[in-house]
């Protein structure tokens, strides 16, 4: 969405063009489909971008990193949607990488931050709970020191890829007894492998089961994987959702998913005319278009003061609202676009079993199984709601 860059962006934009060019075709053609990439192919596309040190491209060069600023991470995320390429798995590099770079210890600095980069640990996020979700200070999973380790005892739910991942950073309650709930709340790094932690997958709407439950049954985890000091973990996940709340925005996804919506409705017909050319379809298209150039300009301010060194605040949670908006309005365009080709397409045809299509455009599947997937972007990482009370709060002083 930008026109015009200095030549060191200009250039940085076509070397990584040329990259995304080289990539196997299986890998982006599972994108543009819509279909279940394996942790093989997450593997693969981490692998290729740090064998390039573009899989933390934002990251501080003495952890590792790129030091991006603002605009190289626009352009990343806006060139990788538009070449299908996979998602960077966010919960070590977004989430996790920045929290020990701040909150960490030097020791677990050196261990933990090489490993996400390498591929050895896969991380997963351990916050909500059946009773504790968008109320995330209510969490009831718990953490009782025993000497050099921690008994850990409780349930965690909407997990993310936990069947990939062999880490899982949680939010637990290491004192019940503190006046405030946020008080009580410790910041824990546990091993997956662990006897006792189970995880058992739950199926979505789309059929799809990239979610989980995870269980602790008295789980020991050693000391020194405390983030932090002890009771104090609600300092780290605030800091950690400010960071997934901006991830959450998807300029590049939204910008990839306007695109497949201008070549869908370019082919269908309605009226003996181009759906595009259709003035109450054109009107919607211009609306969310001109509702995500808004965000990309707003997001592209926030990651500059990021990269001054400014910890993202409220822009966080006003991007986090704004740009599911903006997604799920392109989500529901693509639903409008293929018409009655929107009815439910059963998880074997969208996942492509005996090499057999559904009917209409091969990008129909991918969208319309992200309309249902994407319903989910305005509660995660703190529901909307939620969001616009912390403006409120924060700007209103409610």
């Amino acid at each position: 969405m930008i026109s015009t860059l200095n030549p060191d962006h200009a250039a940085f934009r076509d070397e990584l063009r040329a990259f995304l060019h080289t990539l196997p075709r299986r890998l982006t053609e599972k994108v543009r489909l819509g279909r279940t990439l394996a942790r093989e192919d997450y593997a693969l596309w981490h692998q290729l971008l740090n064998e390039r040190g573009w899989l933390a491209g934002p990251w501080p060069r003495t952890f590792g990193g790129a030091g991006w600023g603002a605009l190289e991470r626009h352009i990343f995320d806006e060139e990788c949607a538009l070449a299908h390429a996979p998602r960077v798995l966010p919960f070590g590099i977004t989430m996790l990488g920045p929290v020990l770079q701040k909150f960490g210890t030097p020791a677990q600095q050196r261990h933990y931050l090489p490993r996400i980069l390498d591929g050895t640990d896969w991380w997963c996020q351990g916050y909500s709970e059946p009773g504790a979700g968008s109320d995330l200070a209510s969490l009831r999973c718990s953490a009782r020191r025993e000497g050099e380790h921690y008994i850990v005892n409780g349930q965690k739910t909407w997990t993310t890829l936990a069947h990939y991942a062999n880490r899982i950073f949680c939010l637990v309650r290491t004192d019940p007894a503190a006046a405030k709930p946020q008080a009580g709340i410790s910041f824990l790094l546990i091993d997956m492998t662990s006897p006792g932690v189970s995880v058992r997958p739950i199926v979505l709407l789309d059929g799809s089961s990239e979610v989980n439950e995870v269980f602790f049954d008295n789980v020991k985890v050693p000391v020194e994987n405390l983030v932090g000091a002890e009771n104090q973990g609600w300092t780290c996940a605030k800091y950690l959702l400010t960071h997934e709340r901006t991830n959450i925005t998807g300029v590049g996804f939204a910008t990839a998913g306007l695109e497949a919506v201008r070549r869908i409705a370019a082919g269908q017909v309605a009226n003996r005319r181009p759906l595009l050319e259709n003035p109450a379809f054109a009107l919607r298209l211009a609306q969310t278009e001109i509702a995500l150039m808004a965000l990309a300009t707003t997001n592209l301010r926030m990651l500059s003061a990021a990269a001054a060194g400014q910890a993202p605040g409220i822009q966080s949670s006003i991007l986090k609202v704004k740009g599911s908006q903006v997604r799920q309005a392109i989500n529901d365009l693509m639903r409008r676009a293929v018409g009655p080709l929107a009815l439910a397409f059963p998880s074997e045809a969208v996942e492509g079993a005996n090499d057999q299509h559904p009917p209409g455009p091969p990008e129909a599947a991918a969208g319309l199984r992200q309309y249902l997937n994407n319903r989910k972007l305005s509660i995660y990482g703190g529901s909307n709601e939620i969001q616009r009370g912390i403006i409120a709060r924060s700007q209103l002083g409610f």
